[in-house]
């Protein structure tokens, strides 16, 4: 792309910008590649900004006459002021300064209370778990159901059996069940009891006034408990293994100081003090020796230069003011007072007298409230929202680390507030008076307001001062490069922002089981409709006169009244018919999803070796739901990324560096089909021979002391070749570039080994990029070394260099570059400056060298295509005059009071001008291992993924891009709107941007899942924060959803956790779609929360995300495995379980009922009662919990090889209500058979007894009909089983027997109507005839209808199982099978081994669908031969006419022949490593010999496996041997189709059976002539057709012959499918 259309020429975009008649918020730009899309971002931003400032300056000039009548605006109390209003009451903060009337009651205490720091995650709590846990169970209808009945059948008047033994399902299925949620949550409660009870350091011995006096509640009065001064048993232990820890002692660090400035007194023997430093954890603080010291020396001192304090407040200089003595005496206790005739500064009066007990001592985090002062260590974490009062920095700089909140290592600096940061002891916070007037708690994590206020020491004088962000702490964070920090707690437990982004933790139902409360109402429904016809039947029947019921049913009626007797019977068939609705089935529900998150724990596969941890489950009865995902939102920071950034390239005056391959240029490869060179291991020993020629080069030149060669990642031989060459121009320019990328940082340079290691130099940044750019300076020989107030010392290939900082100006997402001004040791003043190349080229030289301009251009694109962040490295020299002209008015916009940033921006402008190029960086945020393939494989799977980040817009395009989210044959619209008006507008033109292309959307449910390569072209979005928060508005959220439902990719910047969840829901809400979020920070918390499933990454410190997430595991990578085998597995077993618990209650049920006509519909039972209890624990049960557990429809390697296998449950087709009818009416159909046939049985014959006796007794009838629906239940289950194991046989045919043996012994014992039936029944040829011909005739239908929809209307699933069953799909994805097969002797025979005559019956020529097949390997033959039909004999010696000779160096290559196709639609099949074969129609044929008279096939060689249609062919297309077409001619296979393609042919109305193809080792001879060996390491090669794909090249001996060790190979190929 020419220069000219990427940059912004006078701010302006186009002429079109300056067209009044078009509008420019109507035109939504769409571009493709990275380096475009980055362009158009940096564009739309600023045009907002733009927008933004001209609506400023609009309402400016309206509200000028107004505002200059208004009373005179101070500088104090401009600075009170907020933009942002927060909804919520204000809140005051006080340290030492007495509440205002209003905020205290007529005792004095504060009125206002406010939530411990106390946090809970966990649902229950012991007095809650009960009644809260109970409410959840009975949200289910059933369970509600079941309760009623357990009440009914108390009482006798409804005949039930045993009302005490029919309560204890349910009693059981809500003791599971309770106790399985009781383990989840308790795993929670143990982590929030680690955090809460984490230790940290508060001020003691000194009265908050924020808080009662007496804080516990009424009942702890009551008890005695918590008395107000005492110490609670978690403290009392702390302390005690604390018990050594000596007195804390805080000084100011220095730049002639670098010991730690935190110190330790601990009373000697005779009463005297030992002073020393530790640099361990606070609590770890032990005694230590004057000698033991440890040099912390950062954050430098130098953070206070010109180029600090000049931002901050260039007239007051931070010290110390208390002198060393001073400090000594005011932390003695027995010092009462101090005279102090140092002046006074902020907040700290040091002429007010203190008593000097206060004291810090170690508290737990959960014993914090707000208005303590806590002090924080490095390294430690921040246990509550703090504002910074003062830090162990001169200039109050502290750093943090925000990995628990966001996954990002990278530091963020924050300072202290001015007016506090004189505190350096107990004593000083003592003599300090001032209050906070702080902003409700709210959830933005990027916003606070605060104004600080108290009255001069001196003067008297009311003073304020504001609290922004930048002196907030928030909770979770990690002190780093801090030596301590003393804090002011402002917000506690669930009002931290952590935390109320976070939410309560909800209580999550998989889709399923709120879709079971519809089948459960329908069974009530139908068991409503058999009582009420059962009970009117009844009534009417009881009501007739002169039967003989009035003879032989005397007192038979409960009541007089039909009418009751009626009611009675309604209830009683309740009670009879209940197990219509499945009690046992949620019960079942519960073990099958215990094992399956077993199983999923189990998985090594998603063991991470790293953190040592395998996939967790931490919510068990949603595992179902992983198999119906639609929508993934992911994380960016530490999700997708590594958060590490390494320097891979660079363009040096118009001359490219850098010989790293990035993942997204791999990828891009895939894509486009082109071959690699190398493969990626081959790459890797490449660089690192490269690298290693590169060090050499380097070293043979000078001495690099700072050098890491390990971290070493711009690998270019030519740059150190160009480097070291004096004579090179180049060389000039290399020393300059790297100089530049010395000097413009803001980097802090860290010795973590001084001693042993001096020259060992680590460095910390503000983000990874800065640290990226300054250890690939010092890895190639300009290492940065030190900073001091007045100086930088950097290292030039050995030689040392000084210069002295004179100003930075900073980077921010609006200026998009950051500068620095130094002077050199000649006394030059030169500016630096490192930026977008946008606002670079902006700002370039007007005579600078177009030819310079466009190469660099061109480098970046290169480089922005790959998937690199790259930046603009510029320069120019400043004069004095200028500079200090220039520094006196950025000086004054530094301290203006009103638009401060614009001055500053106006100040910046003056002097960021006339820039030359250098060059530019490019460089690679590490993609976590497995990332873009496992984006692939989710894409391919039907699954559309959002990413939802804090990031700015271009860090997260070039993280699409590279983790090929982002393609560059997408068309992408960047949003970016500064009011509602613009985001609607925008959005309504993406809208028509998509149905302009593809037509209106369709919402149909059956089309759900995003298919690659159905549509004409496919979309993203990116948008920012501010234009989210607009879109998410009620009025827009509509046409958003709209918008981000058709783009196949969205990406989401600069949003708040609370956005996130928003985002989250407004997809699941509005689409009704499943949804997953993945994160690994707390500031993730709320949208795994929000999201159906919620998984976390594991982090080096743990993770809140982990904590909350519903599964935690280590990779993202994980994630294909999680959702594509065991979330479809999960579906797939709870979808057939529940249909199966249906059907089997169903079938068990209504044969019952069939019965009420032949006893006046008065419940009787028809069969024995133990069997009525038994029948879902014990004879039926099991095998569908087997069912649910451990059934496979395809193995793992095979579903995750076909993602598209996965589109079946986003679109919800495996759990239907259609599915649930027809097993509902098979069930009626069955029960029916089992029913009938007995009776028939029983009616029109004659059933004797072997012995004489009859068995026309009803427990004879009765038990007959329950075994037969028995047996007919289990053998159901097996018909649905996919995958036969030895449990599934032991549990299938075992509950049947179980039956059958309960029947023997249950007959033994003495009962009223069941006795001897095990002599009457098993005797009988009639009872094994009535159950064998019941359950056949039950079951044939339902066989049949599977065997003709599987044979004829298969779905993907059956078609890929049978090509793992019956073809060669193992081979081809390289798994070994089972068993290995045993070679029988028929393929010892001549056939296989020696060469034979065989007679023409053997094969026609005829029949244009066979073929003759080979009987030697085509891989010891060098010959091609003619289609002609003959005999196959021994081969002669010498080439028969007809043959053409093979170049010997080609490599073999055969095809297998195809079956004709069912249907329309075909599966991606994963291509081998081997190219592909193709054989022309014309020579499609099958085998001669019929595949039942071939012996079972020997595994093939395993051969590569690549995934789709982005597997590249690993051989040279040299390597490719040629093939012969239908006309005969050879020619080059064509690799451009990487995967199977099954054709359709038009011809055949009917689909045609599946075709085996049976490939024998001898050459293909159709003339009849005899074939003749070939010689040596020739090969042979078969006609090309669509249908056919090659397999790999079977292995020769050392003769170039193969060796005959495998049997023929059955290869089996299904029909096509999706």
């Amino acid at each position: 792309m020419p220069f000219s259309k990427r940059r912004l020429p006078d701010g302006n975009d186009t002429d079109e910008e300056n067209d009044a008649q078009i509008d420019p918020e109507l035109r939504l730009r769409t571009v493709r590649t990275a380096a475009s899309t980055l362009a158009e971002s940096i564009r739309a931003e600023s045009r907002a900004e733009r927008r933004k400032s001209m609506r400023r300056k609009t309402s400016r000039f309206f509200r000028k006459g107004a505002s200059e009548k208004k009373r005179p605006t101070t500088a104090s109390s401009d600075v009170g002021t907020t933009s942002t209003v927060v909804p919520g009451e204000r809140r005051n903060v006080y340290i030492n300064h007495p509440l205002s009337a209003m905020e205290v009651d007529h005792h004095g205490e504060p009125v206002k209370t406010y939530v411990r720091n106390k946090v809970r995650t966990s649902k229950y709590t012991i007095i809650t778990f009960i009644p809260k846990n109970l409410y959840e169970q009975f949200r289910r209808v059933a369970n509600l159901y079941f309760l009623a009945l357990t009440v009914v059948q108390v009482f006798p008047v409804f005949g039930a059996a045993s009302p005490q033994i029919s309560m204890l399902p349910l009693v059981f299925i809500l003791a599971v069940t309770a106790i399985k949620d009781g383990i989840e949550d308790y795993r929670r409660a143990r982590l929030d009891d680690e955090v809460n009870n984490s230790a940290t350091t508060k001020l003691g011995n000194w009265r908050n006034v924020n808080q009662p006096t007496d804080p516990r509640s009424w009942l702890e009065r009551i008890l005695g408990l918590n008395a107000p001064g005492s110490v609670t048993k978690g403290v009392r232990k702390l302390r005690e293994r604390e018990a050594n820890a000596g007195h804390i002692m805080l000084s100011k660090s220095t730049d002639s100081d670098d010991r730690n400035s935190i110190a330790t007194t601990q009373e000697g023997p005779n009463g005297s003090r030992v002073w020393g430093a530790s640099g361990r954890r606070l609590e770890d603080i032990q005694s230590v020796d004057i000698e033991s010291v440890d040099s912390h020396s950062y954050p430098p001192a130098s953070m206070s230069g010109p180029s600090k304090s000049t931002l901050v407040n260039t007239s007051q200089q931070l010290v110390n003011p208390l002198p060393y003595a001073a400090n000594e005496a005011g932390m003695r206790s027995d010092s009462l007072s101090i005279t102090q005739t140092t002046r006074s500064f902020g907040v700290v009066d040091y002429n007010k007298r203190t008593a000097g007990s206060a004291r810090w001592e170690r508290t737990l985090w959960k014993k914090l409230e707000v208005g303590d002062i806590v002090l924080l260590r490095d390294n430690e974490q921040v246990p509550a929202d703090i504002v910074v009062l003062s830090t162990s920095d001169p200039d109050g700089a502290c750093f943090l680390e925000t990995k628990n909140l966001d996954g990002e290592t990278n530091l963020k600096p924050r300072k202290s507030v001015q007016a506090t940061s004189a505190i350096t002891s107990e004593d000083d916070i003592e003599r300090s008076s001032f209050f906070l007037d702080s902003e409700p708690p709210h959830q933005n994590l990027y916003l606070y307001h605060g104004v600080l206020k108290y009255k001069d020491p001196v003067s008297g004088e009311p003073k304020q001062e504001s609290v922004t962000i930048n002196e907030f702490l928030l909770r979770g964070c990690t002190v780093r490069n801090t030596t301590w920090i003393i804090g002011l707690v402002v917000f506690t437990g669930a009002d931290t922002k952590i935390m109320l982004n976070g939410g309560e933790t909800p209580s999550k139902r998989s889709k399923i089981e709120k879709e079971t409360n519809f089948n459960v109402i329908m069974n009530f429904i139908a068991l409503f409709l058999m009582c009420a016809v059962a009970a009117i039947v009844s009534g009417l029947m009881d009501a007739r006169s002169g039967t003989s019921a009035d003879v032989f049913e005397v007192g038979a009626d409960p009541t007089s009244s039909y009418v009751l007797n009626a009611l009675v019977t309604f209830i009683s068939c309740l009670i009879a018919f209940q197990n219509i609705v499945p009690i046992s089935l949620y019960i079942s529900i519960e073990i099958v999803k215990t094992i399956q998150a077993y199983f999923i724990s189990q998985d090594v596969d998603m063991y991470y070796k790293p953190f040592d941890t395998a996939c967790v489950p931490k919510t068990w009865n949603i595992s179902d739901d992983l198999g119906q995902i639609e929508y993934v939102f992911s994380d960016k920071t530490g999700t997708l990324t590594q958060n590490i950034m390494e320097f891979q390239k660079c363009s040096i005056y118009g001359v490219a560096y850098g010989e790293g391959v990035t993942e997204a240029q791999r990828g891009a490869a895939k894509r486009q089909g082109a071959v690699p060179d190398m493969d990626p291991e081959e790459q890797q020993q490449n660089l690192v021979v490269l690298k290693e020629k590169m060090v050499e080069t380097l070293q043979r030149a000078f001495k690099n002391r700072y050098g890491r060669v390990d971290k070493l990642t711009l690998i270019s031989p030519k740059l150190a070749q160009d480097l070291t060459d004096r004579s090179n121009e180049q060389r000039t320019r290399i020393i300059a570039f790297f100089r530049a990328l010395a000097i413009c940082h803001s980097v802090l340079a860290d010795r973590p080994e001084p001693d042993s290691n001096p020259f060992l130099t680590e460095y910390k940044a503000e983000s990874p990029d800065e640290a990226a750019l300054v250890a690939a300076a010092r890895d190639v020989g300009f290492p940065f070394v030190s900073r001091s107030k007045d100086s930088v010392d950097i290292e030039v290939m050995g030689q040392m260099e000084r210069y002295t900082p004179l100003k930075t100006l900073e980077f921010n997402s609006t200026r998009k570059r950051m500068s620095v001004i130094v002077r050199n040791s000649e006394g030059k003043i030169i500016l630096y400056c490192k930026g977008a190349d946008s606002v670079i080229y902006e700002r370039l030289d007007k005579a600078h060298d177009p030819w310079l301009k466009e190469q660099t251009t061109k480098d970046m694109e290169a480089f922005a295509n790959g998937g690199l962040r790259t930046l603009c490295i510029a320069y120019r020299y400043l004069t004095d005059d200028e500079y200090f002209q220039w520094s006196r008015v950025y000086d004054a916009a530094t301290q203006s009071i009103k638009d401060r940033d614009e001055e500053i921006d106006k100040a910046n402008e003056q002097i960021e001008h006339s820039l030359t190029i250098l060059g530019a960086t490019a460089l690679e945020d590490k993609l976590q291992e497995g990332v873009p393939e496992a984006i692939e494989t989710l894409h391919r799977a039907g699954i559309k993924l959002w990413i939802l980040t804090g990031d700015k817009v271009q860090t997260a395009i070039e993280i699409g891009f590279s983790c090929n989210l982002l393609k560059n044959d997408m068309e992408i619209m960047i949003l970016s709107a500064d009011s509602p008006e613009s985001a609607r507008a925008q959005i309504e033109a993406g809208l028509n941007k998509i149905a302009s292309v593809l037509g209106p959307p369709s919402w149909d449910p059956k089309k759900r899942g995003f298919i690659q390569g159905t549509t004409k072209a496919s979309f993203a979005v990116v948008i920012d924060g501010d234009t989210l928060r607009y879109a998410l508005d009620p009025a827009l959220k509509p046409l958003f959803l709209n918008l981000g439902t058709q783009c196949e990719t969205v990406v989401c910047c600069r949003v708040s956790p609370a956005q996130k969840a928003l985002t989250v829901k407004l997809v699941k809400e509005g689409r009704n779609a499943m949804t997953l979020s993945i994160g690994d920070g707390a500031n993730d918390v709320a949208m795994i929360q929000e999201a159906n499933i919620g998984c976390g990454l594991f982090g080096l410190e743990g993770s809140q995300a982990a904590m909350s997430a519903d599964y935690a595991f280590g990779q993202f990578r994980f994630l294909t495995k999680l959702l594509l085998v065991h979330g479809r597995w999960s579906y797939q077993r709870i979808a057939d379980m529940h249909s199966n618990f249906f059907y089997k209650n169903v079938i068990w049920t209504f044969a019952m009922f069939w019965y009420l006509p032949w006893n006046s519909f008065d419940a009787t039972y028809l069969y024995e009662y133990t069997f009525i209890l038994l029948y879902n624990l014990v004879f039926t049960s099991l095998p569908v919990i087997v069912l649910g557990a451990f059934d496979q429809d395809i193995n793992a390697q095979a579903a995750l090889a076909f993602p598209q296998l996965y589109v079946r449950g986003i679109r919800g087709l495996e759990y239907t209500r259609t599915k649930f009818w027809l097993y509902m009416l098979d069930g009626l159909y069955q029960s029916a058979v089992v029913y009938f046939i007995p009776f028939c049985v029983w009616y029109f014959g004659s059933p004797v007894s072997w012995n004489g006796k009859g068995i026309d007794s009803l427990a004879d009838f009765g038990t007959t009909v329950s075994v037969a629906a028995i047996f007919a239940a289990n053998t159901y289950v097996g018909i649905s089983t996919n995958y036969w194991t030895a449990i599934a046989w032991i549990i299938n045919i075992g509950s049947s027997l179980v039956m059958i043996i309960w029947i023997a012994v249950y007959s033994v014992f003495d009962s009223p109507d069941f006795n001897d039936e095990v002599v009457v029944l098993y005797s009988n040829i009639i009872f094994w005839a009535s159950v064998i011909v019941s359950v056949v005739l039950a079951l044939a239908p339902r066989f049949l209808i599977k065997f003709v929809s599987t044979t004829y209307s298969p779905l993907d699933k059956d078609i890929v199982r049978e090509m793992w069953v019956k073809g060669d799909l193992k081979d081809r994805l390289g798994i070994k099978h089972r068993r290995e097969l045993k070679k029988s002797d028929l393929e010892a025979t001549p056939m296989f081994q020696k060469p034979h005559t065989r007679s023409e019956s053997e094969f026609s020529t005829l029949h244009q669908d066979y073929e003759p097949a080979l009987t030697s390997s085509p891989g010891n033959r060098g010959i091609s031969a003619p289609r002609t039909a003959g005999y196959v004999n021994t081969p002669s010696s010498s080439p028969a006419p007809g043959y053409e000779e093979v170049p010997p160096n080609q490599q073999p290559q055969y095809a297998y022949s195809q079956s004709r196709f069912r249907d329309q639609d075909h599966l991606q099949t994963p291509p081998s490593a081997d190219s592909w074969g193709r054989v022309s129609p014309a020579s499609l044929r099958a085998s001669y010999y019929s595949a039942s008279d071939i012996p079972a096939p020997s595994p093939l060689p395993s051969p590569k496996f690549g995934y789709g249609s982005n597997t590249t062919n690993p051989l040279p297309p040299s390597a490719l041997s040629p093939t012969f077409s239908a006309a005969g001619r050879s020619g080059p296979t064509s690799p451009s189709h990487q995967t199977l393609q099954i054709p359709t042919y038009a011809d055949h109305g009917s689909p045609s059976a599946e075709l085996f193809e049976m490939r024998i080792r001898s050459p293909s001879i159709d003339d009849g002539r005899l074939p003749t060996p070939p010689p040596e390491h020739s090969t042979v090669t078969r006609g090309p057709s669509e249908v056919s794909y090659a397999t790999a090249p079977e292995e020769l001996d050392e003769g170039g012959y193969e060796h005959d060790r495998r049997a023929s190979t059955v290869s089996y190929s299904g029909p096509r499918a999706l």
